[in-house]
């Protein structure tokens, strides 16, 4: 290994991986450093194993919907140690495949920890290697709260670790990760209690999707426990009991979950000595471009608190090495309509303004354009799940700036309408497109 490059990447997730895979394909000599498994949280304790326990959880609603539909299953015999299994199987073909695909794309992969001890030179584990750029890509990790007995929890990471099934769960947290976990679990039988700060989960979702979430979270029978403030966690032999200093909420459980945020990964990087800034949570600036304050210095993904999605990170990686090497000097992410799912049960998809933002910003502009209804497919079910739309437009050619959809099959048909929302669509356009019948997603192509 030559120990100069061209663009050098802390963090082998999926900003890293896409940033030298890309700046590669452009003639650029490159490598990633990485001190865990390749893939970074996504494909390790994130997006992946997530979306396969959310299909575990949903073949367990199907089993609950058979008996509409003909058929008499049973849903005992669920065996969270098989699932478990053969999702780390699947993880694991897909670490080995990205090693594969680093030596494919000429990438030299450092593993170890990586610091900076100049600008854009690191030491790796005593080895030290420069380059003309430094892209950090080193993610965020899960929050754990200061208070009493916190280390008696687990995070997210702890809850993908877990080899037998909880019986009893306490889920801290009211954003997406929280209500994912707790609608998992709650699904594949596990009685689930959520504690919120505040009123509701989703805080900053429009309200149409935080409302619908939250009665059929309730009527699905997760224990809700709204401004609640958890102080300290207490072990005892086989639980663990959690006591809050604001409002109701002591209870004994099998395993607590801190789903309270995330926190970037940068312990451990020296940035200070490369001069590299950061904000007063830890996040790393950039501008448009992804530069830092350093020159050849540049932050992608979740560590500079911006959109702390996956594909975001790899957007954004691909724009940054098509910028520095293949001659596109204008290349950058737009960080406006980014589409986002949330796999709760029923799904969530999002794009563009909530309502409450466009009229805060349009004002008297704005319309709204809303249903409510059950799907076809849960007609025929005793176990009934609404689907809830919203299109918001703003002014005289009503311009569509924000599309909400939650219920089944949300997380695919957003997807399309994000292209129509950064394509300007109008409500007119949607009007004039012919609906595919019968279907939940003819609604948006329908509303009056």
């Amino acid at each position: 290994m030559q120990d100069h490059y061209d663009l050098i990447a802390i963090g082998a997730g999926s900003g890293g991986l896409s940033v030298v895979e890309r700046a590669a394909r452009h003639g650029a000599r490159c490598a990633v450093v990485e001190k865990g498994p390749l893939g970074g949280t996504c494909v390790n304790v994130g997006c992946v194993p997530k979306k396969v326990m959310w299909y575990a959880a949903e073949t367990a609603h199907r089993l609950e919907d058979a008996p509409g539909y003909g058929f008499s299953l049973a849903r005992e015999g669920f065996d969270w140690t098989a699932l478990v299994t053969k999702r780390d199987a699947y993880i694991a073909d897909i670490n080995a495949w990205y090693r594969t695909y680093l030596e494919d794309s000429g990438v030299d992969l450092i593993q170890g920890a990586a610091r900076f001890v100049a600008e854009r030179t690191l030491e790796v584990d005593g080895r030290r290697v420069t380059a003309d750029h430094v892209v950090i890509a080193v993610g965020g990790r899960p929050t754990v709260p200061d208070l009493p007995g916190a280390e008696l929890g687990i995070t997210s990471d702890g809850f993908f670790a877990l080899q037998s099934q909880p019986r009893r769960v306490a889920v801290v947290g009211a954003g997406y990760i929280a209500v994912e976990l707790a609608g998992m679990l709650q699904a594949l039988g596990s009685e689930v209690s959520m504690y919120l700060r505040g009123e509701t989960l989703l805080r900053t979702f429009d309200a149409m999707l935080r409302d619908t979430l939250m009665e059929q979270m309730l009527a699905a029978g997760v224990n809700l426990f709204p401004r609640t403030r958890v102080s300290r966690l207490i072990a005892h032999p086989d639980s663990v009991e959690l006591r809050c200093d604001q409002g109701e909420c002591r209870g004994v459980f099998d395993q607590v979950i801190w789903a309270i945020g995330r926190t970037p990964a940068t312990a451990g990087l020296d940035l200070a000595v490369a001069g590299v800034s950061q904000d007063e949570q830890g996040f790393i600036p950039t501008d448009a471009f992804q530069n830092t304050n350093v020159a050849g210095v540049y932050a992608i993904g979740d560590v500079t608190g911006r959109a702390a999605l996956t594909p975001v990170a790899i957007a954004a990686g691909r724009r940054l090495a098509d910028r520095l090497f293949g001659g596109l000097p204008d290349r950058h992410l737009s960080y406006e309509n980014i589409a986002s799912v949330v796999f709760s049960h029923p799904p969530i998809g999002t794009v563009g303004l909530t309502e409450d933002e466009a009229r805060a910003t349009h004002g008297s502009a704005v319309k709204v354009y809303a249903t409510r209804f059950t799907s076809m497919y849960h007609a025929m079910t005793d176990h009934k799940v609404p689907t809830a739309m919203k299109l918001v437009t703003v002014g005289a050619q009503e311009k569509v700036v924000g599309v909400h959809i939650i219920g089944p099959g949300a997380d695919e048909m957003l997807q399309g309408f994000a292209v129509a929302v950064r394509m300007g669509a109008t409500k007119q356009d949607l009007d004039d497109t012919v609906a595919l019948h019968p279907t939940s997603a003819e609604e948006l192509v329908t509303l009056r």
